[in-house]
């Protein structure tokens, strides 16, 4: 509470449009289980890089910047991929989002990547197919809880599905849009 307001805890996910450019969108949160959603925030950004492999950062992280930008406070943030890419810590997005961002990132894959063997396995719902947690700026299974005491019956947390949902949603002409403040 930097300045008297409570800390905030932010998913956030990127869907890249097929004219060209990218629209972000982050739910917010008062807890880490996000047990009621406070905000909703997306940002459309009409140029982003070409997807370049082993770079995937250097095309998610302005968008996840441009909506983040709107969340006062962030204090833990859960994006959908991986925070490190192997056993002897490659960065991933959410290491790298961890040090743009300064605020520990839970990294919420829903596909085993190949060299991701260290990835904590999370089963969550009535699923059988797992969850793979990794993390950046806080250990591996605190993250793993974090991940099965989030809000929703799915095998994906509602906070995540929230923040696709509005992500693929169509076109916005404004480029900045609050979706839904509650503060």
């Amino acid at each position: 509470m930097a300045d008297g307001r409570p800390d905030v805890c932010a998913a956030a996910d990127v869907h890249y449009l097929r004219p060209g450019g990218a629209r972000a969108a982050a739910v917010t949160a008062r807890d880490p289980a996000f047990s009621a959603i406070q905000a909703e925030w997306t940002v459309l950004l009409p140029a982003v890089l070409p997807y370049q492999p082993g770079e995937f950062f250097l095309r998610e992280l302005p968008p996840l910047r441009a909506v983040l930008a709107h969340v006062p406070n962030l204090a833990l943030l859960v994006i959908d991929g991986y925070a490190d890419l192997d056993p002897g810590g490659r960065p991933g997005l959410g290491a790298h989002a961890h040090a743009a961002f300064g605020v520990p990132v839970i990294g919420v894959a829903k596909t085993r990547f190949r060299d991701a063997s260290h990835a904590v396995e999370v089963l969550r719902g009535n699923s059988s197919r797992p969850l793979f947690v990794t993390a950046a700026g806080m250990p591996r299974a605190e993250a793993a809880d974090l991940v099965r005491q989030m809000a929703g019956p799915f095998r994906l947390p509602d906070a995540l599905r929230r923040a696709d949902a509005l992500a693929r949603a169509p076109d916005n002409s404004a480029p900045t849009q609050p979706v839904r403040q509650l503060e």
